[in-house]
């Protein structure tokens, strides 16, 4: 069976640990902010929210890493995020985490892999 999907970005455009690219998905009727990044050397997608609050985590267009490379940052609140599973690390997000979107990385390309939706 294959797989939906979207494409997010080319792979390039995801420097380790650097910039991530922004996006849209569908939740419930409404587009929401969503963003992707590289860390590791595999690519991870979440929502754009912070768990926290629900205000989008980069101030600065693409930017959510914060200055050690080593984390997810809101800007707004300075909570903390595991950039490989967006696991609370530390601040105002209290044990709460991003929500994680499927992607995969096939030919150069990111995509966004889409939900099943007949079952």
């Amino acid at each position: 069976m294959a797989e939906d999907k979207r494409l997010i970005c080319a792979g390039c455009e995801l420097a380790e640990a650097g910039k991530g690219v922004r996006f849209s998905v569908e939740r419930y009727g409404r587009n929401v902010p969503a963003f992707v990044i590289r860390y590791r050397g595999r690519v991870h997608a979440y929502l754009n929210e912070c768990a926290h609050v629900p205000v989008e985590l980069d101030c600065q267009h693409g930017e959510f890493f914060d200055h050690s490379k080593l984390y997810l940052i809101c800007a707004v609140h300075g909570a903390l995020y595991a950039p490989d599973s967006g696991r609370c690390l530390g601040g105002r997000c209290q044990g709460r985490g991003l929500k994680s979107l499927p992607v995969i990385e096939s030919d150069g390309n990111v995509f966004l892999v889409l939900e099943n939706r007949n079952g």
